[in-house]
């Protein structure tokens, strides 16, 4: 923390003056003051007071799920701690966090940071407040005008982990694994078959090994490359894991838990591969923050999946389920469809992809869609598959290289349209997957759905 200037305090002033507006205004102030904050001081996180132990959870997929699974358990035994589940997790969005739980003069209110921290930002953010645990939920190709790949982005993290950092890191991701590799740290995973991924994707970010480029001997490869692989060149491979699971009952919604103390019995919140692995994550942050795991089992028994990220209706008889797929990012794509594929019932999949910002300031750079495994959705109880907005012709085209039946695939300009186009008598189950910026347009067709459900049925 660094000796605060007149700069500072006039800024922090002129911050909670627009704040306490904002929230008499009606909004969250997740956002703006962090952003105003560093506009009037640029070093402005520098002057906070750090919470005495800080937790920052990064990673290209499951940190938002990490992140509010840890703050709703946390919040379940009693812990108060600054937590930015709410609002952005860019330098702007932590600011906003830590202003929101800090005193006049930047003291910290609170002893425990849980922030999600976005990847490519931690250089706006590690030189100023240092975590002194870090987790990395995994690392995968991702926006790639941004982020470019894998290795880009490790290089960066690797740059801003500080020494002192304890990391908690995924034993099956042979790129996050190995990040920081002298720092102290424990290792998550499944140490079972998960019954719903399949390994034969497009992408495969570690084809050889990083170190030496010799070959990789995979032991199994679960999706992409997530497994446990070892070069037979070198010492590179995948390490020993301290929290696993050890088998799954979807049937009975459980799952065995190992941990250094021993073996539980869980709940399990989500039937997606990547639920487990964001599930065995939050053990992990949890039992190293010191948490009990008797009470961590006990909140399990309260949790699910934020509905933002997850939700289902039903509606006479057939279910609508909404699904975010997050845009730009192939691999979280991949996992959806994978999931659809392994699921029960006859099914239509409604995509509804754009990045809404994309749409406003576009690269044109769709190579991404040319990277989802579609392949997964050329099953027979996939009975439709609707492509909605801008780039429905370009999901069109990419539809039918995966082999896909040309009558199988509807397409529409707009996302709101796409209730309209689907054959209800054909389904009883209807996915909607959606991008972070068009989860409006997602509970828009939702409703209309329901509508047309209902309708059909009077009829």
């Amino acid at each position: 923390m660094k000796k605060n200037t007149l700069r500072f305090y006039l800024t922090i002033t002129i911050v909670k003056i627009a704040t306490k507006i904002l929230k008499l205004m009606g909004r969250n102030a997740t956002h703006l003051p962090g952003w105003l904050a560093n506009r009037l001081c640029p070093d402005f996180l520098g002057h906070l007071e750090k919470p005495e132990k800080l937790v920052y959870i990064t990673g290209t997929n499951g940190k938002t799920t990490v992140s509010n699974l840890t703050a709703s358990i946390l919040k379940d035994n009693g812990y108060e701690f600054v937590n930015n589940s709410t609002g952005s997790n860019v330098s702007e969005g932590v600011v906003s966090a830590l202003l929101a739980k800090s005193s006049f003069f930047g003291k910290a209110k609170t002893k425990l940071g849980i922030l999600e921290v976005d990847e490519r930002y931690s250089p706006l953010i590690y030189p100023y407040m240092q975590p002194d645990i870090l987790v990395c939920t995994n690392l995968f190709r991702d926006s790639y005008k941004r982020n470019a790949h894998t290795e880009f982005i490790t290089g960066i993290l690797n740059k801003q982990i500080p020494k002192h950092t304890k990391l908690i890191l995924n034993g099956e991701d042979l790129i996050s694994n190995h990040l920081a590799e002298g720092n102290d740290r424990r290792y998550f995973g499944i140490n079972c078959p998960d019954g719903h991924s399949t390994p034969n994707n497009i992408i495969k970010d570690v084809a050889a090994c990083p170190k030496c480029g010799g070959r990789l001997e995979y032991e199994y490869i679960r999706y992409n490359h997530i497994g446990r692989a070892h070069c037979t060149n070198c010492d590179y491979g995948s390490p020993e894991m301290d929290y696993t699971i050890e088998s799954i009952d979807y049937a009975n919604h459980r799952c065995q838990v190992k941990t250094p103390e021993g073996s539980y019995d869980f709940k399990i919140i989500g039937e997606n591969v990547t639920d487990i692995y964001n599930m065995i994550t939050v053990i992990a942050l949890l039992s190293e923050l010191g948490l009990p795991i008797e009470k961590v089992q006990k909140s399990f028994e309260k949790m699910k999946i934020t509905a933002s990220r997850y939700d289902e209706k039903e509606v006479n008889g057939k279910k609508i389920v909404l699904n975010l797929a997050k845009g730009q990012n192939p691999i979280a794509c991949s996992r959806v469809c994978d999931f659809i594929k392994h699921d029960s019932g006859k099914k239509a999949v409604i995509f509804m992809l754009d990045d809404y910002y994309d749409a406003r300031e576009s690269s044109e750079n769709i190579a991404w869609i040319y990277d989802i495994d579609f392949e997964f959705l050329k099953d027979d109880s996939v009975k439709q598959i609707i492509a909605s907005g801008v780039r429905n012709q370009d999901f069109h085209l990419r539809l039918l290289m995966a082999g896909i039946p040309e009558e199988r695939v509807t397409c529409c300009e707009h996302e709101l349209e796409s209730a309209s186009c689907v054959n209800l008598e054909a389904v009883d189950k209807i996915y909607l997957l959606y991008d972070v910026y068009t989860i409006q347009y997602a509970h828009q067709v939702c409703e209309n759905l329901e509508k047309l459900i209902q309708n059909s049925r009077t009829k």
